[in-house]
């Protein structure tokens, strides 16, 4: 087991961790029609706003309440009112969802009280579902952010029914699970009959796609009616330790069961999916998947004499930590420096022999000496200074294109792992450095007889 330690640094050095309101806010873009909203300053959403504009590429809608000094003091009411108004005149959303930030949260505003008063003063506001959150910055992490959203509006939103559809299954993925990987997971499972509800649902809204029409808020994700809906599915799937609170408030709310994977980056996580699915359905594993598994085991074979023994260092939220780490471990790699954001009743179970809660100064100094570096992309000059190769995992990755399609689950996301950390292994071995290729092409020159012509 790993001993979880905390960094007790006077300050964070070279920040790993966002704060819970981008989270949240996050989660709030993987519905549609959706316009969230930070309950702060103007600065809080537009370093937001930026992050997440760099990662995607995309607009991203993003709104703010807009505290000054005097409303802060005074209260927010007021505020929250007017972009409230100002949103639903503007944007006509069908869900406005509120994040608090460290601001707000510090002075203490119950907006939960405040929105009762706006909706009596306002009934016209009936047709928009509301939802707040608490997310102060000052604690926890992007993960939890994301987390307590999900859980909100299942909580708030969700209908319970005496009725279950049988074709209907909930997914509920975790935030480490980019666009690319949702729509792989909901492939998946309509392969097997299914109808899947996505919740949230970013590979609607942020999955690069052009649309036909501009529209001030998001842009695909999932409806309201669908996350009403939720309480008449048969399952939830639910991917990432994260997600556990809102498979609890779902189940208990509507007496949906749910099943969730730590994990799906891996052969046996995703055996298992296969064959929850296949029991479930009632029928065989698509020949697509069990090609793809033949394709995945042949790819362990081919990379698993570059894997052995290296030594890694990872810096990720808990669930992208616990899901890329335990399969590197599959894969006979050294786990040797790991730290992470924010805690996780699965950071103990992970193959290493300590995880620090800190930030990229607490992981370059535990990774000197490693083969590789996996982090976000804010790690790109501890790998220059470090002169270490470097995989870039995680939010945000700003520096490639393509971060929204990255796939990371199922058969065939982990095969192309195999590959992509096989290739840096192979292309910084020392017989593939081009010093090395050069003297043996030397020596090849040298021991080979001249041919007559």
């Amino acid at each position: 087991m790993a001993a979880v330690t905390r960094s007790r640094k006077s300050c964070t050095v070279n920040p790993l961790k966002m704060s819970q309101p981008i989270g949240g806010a996050l989660a709030f873009l993987g519905l549609n029609h959706c316009m969230p909203v930070l309950h702060g300053s103007q600065g809080c959403t537009a370093f937001g706003l930026v992050l997440l504009v760099r990662h995607f590429r995309e607009a991203i809608p993003l709104q703010t309440t807009a505290m000054s000094e005097a409303t802060t003091i005074m209260g927010g009411m007021e505020n929250i009112e007017q972009a409230i108004l100002n949103i639903f005149n503007r944007a006509k959303p069908e869900i406005i969802g509120i994040c608090s930030t460290g601001l707000t949260e510090t002075k203490g505003d119950d907006v939960d009280g405040y929105l009762k008063l706006i909706r009596a003063r306002h009934p016209e506001l009936e047709s928009v579902a509301i939802v707040y959150v608490s997310t102060p910055d000052y604690k926890e992490a992007f993960q939890d952010g994301w987390s307590k959203t999900v859980a909100r509006i299942v909580e708030q939103l969700t209908e319970p029914t005496a009725t279950k559809l049988a074709n209907r299954i909930n997914i509920l993925p975790g935030n480490h699970l980019m666009p690319g990987d949702i729509e792989e997971l909901r492939e998946i499972v309509e392969s097997f009959g299914f109808d899947p509800i996505v919740l949230p649902d970013l590979s609607g809204s942020l999955d690069g796609h052009v649309p036909d029409d501009f529209s001030p808020t998001t842009l695909g994700g999932t409806a309201l009616n669908d996350i009403r809906g939720c309480g008449a599915s048969r399952l939830t799937i639910a991917v990432g330790e994260q997600m556990r609170a809102a498979c609890e408030v779902l189940q208990a709310k509507t007496d949906v069961p749910y099943e969730l994977f730590d994990r799906l980056t891996g052969l046996e996580v995703n055996d298992r999916l296969m064959g929850l699915l296949a029991q479930l359905s009632g029928r065989p594993v698509p020949s697509k998947y069990r090609r793809q598994r033949s394709q995945l085991v042949d790819a362990m074979l081919d990379g698993h004499f570059f894997f052995g023994g290296k030594k890694i260092a990872i810096g990720a939220e808990p669930d992208l930590l616990w899901g890329i780490g335990s399969w590197l471990a599959e894969m006979g790699a050294e786990i040797s420096a790991a730290v992470t954001t924010t805690d996780s009743p699965l950071l103990e179970k992970l193959p290493v022999e300590e995880v620090v809660i800190g930030d990229l100064e607490d992981l370059e100094m535990r990774a000197v000496g490693c083969d590789l570096l996996i982090t976000h992309a804010h790690g790109r000059q501890m790998a220059e200074r470090l002169d270490l190769p470097f995989v870039r995992m995680g939010l945000p990755t700003f520096d490639r294109l393509g971060a929204a399609h990255q796939l990371t689950i199922g058969y065939r996301g982990t095969r192309d792992l195999v590959f992509e950390i096989g290739n840096v292994f192979l292309a910084n071995s020392p017989d593939h450095t081009p010093d090395t290729r050069a003297r043996v092409e030397r020596e090849i020159d040298v021991r080979t007889p001249a041919t007559a012509h």
